[in-house]
């Protein structure tokens, strides 16, 4: 299902621009870099089709998540070196569920101090509320990266994953 006014159906049925492109994709899942302001590095997960609930999952997609989230994280990791990775569900929109999403994030040591020392949810409320945009040239090239290190998981399911370079 696709539904139009959706920010995640828009931008994988190329309704809305999408810095980056799809980074890697499965039979249930599609991974991008994040739209707005969060920092650059921070990956998407969501679901091909239109689902706004963890219960609303199909077996299939149930089962491709785990893996994928895991790769995602490791990517995150590989090229940002973050402090921490976090992996927060969000789904809830004014007043409805919306689009369900994974945001896979890097937080390093430098961004939880340009935002006053906040971590967890109270960093990512503040920036999404006036952070900064990375930029699409910036999304373009960690995008690319992220890419390369997919492919090499695809391609040799297990391989551990370069480091940043």
């Amino acid at each position: 299902m696709d539904v139009a006014g959706c920010l995640g159906c828009d931008l994988l049925a190329g309704r809305r621009d999408l810095p980056g492109g799809i980074v890697y994709e499965t039979a249930w899942w599609v991974v991008n870099h994040a739209v707005g302001p969060l920092n650059l590095g921070t990956l998407i997960v969501g679901p091909r089709e239109h689902v706004t609930a963890v219960a609303d999952l199909d077996d299939r997609a149930a089962a491709e998540l785990g893996p994928v989230l895991r790769d995602t994280a490791r990517v995150v990791e590989a090229i940002c070196r973050p402090e921490q990775t976090y992996t927060c569900l969000w789904s809830h929109g004014p007043g409805t569920r919306k689009h369900l999403h994974f945001a896979v994030q890097p937080v390093t040591a430098a961004l939880v101090a340009r935002y006053g020392g906040l971590r967890s949810e109270q960093l990512q409320a503040r920036m999404l509320a006036g952070g900064e945009d990375p930029g699409s040239s910036a999304v373009e090239q960690f995008s690319g990266r992220a890419r390369e290190l997919f492919h090499g998981i695809r391609s040799t399911p297990g391989r551990a994953i370069p480091g940043p370079g």
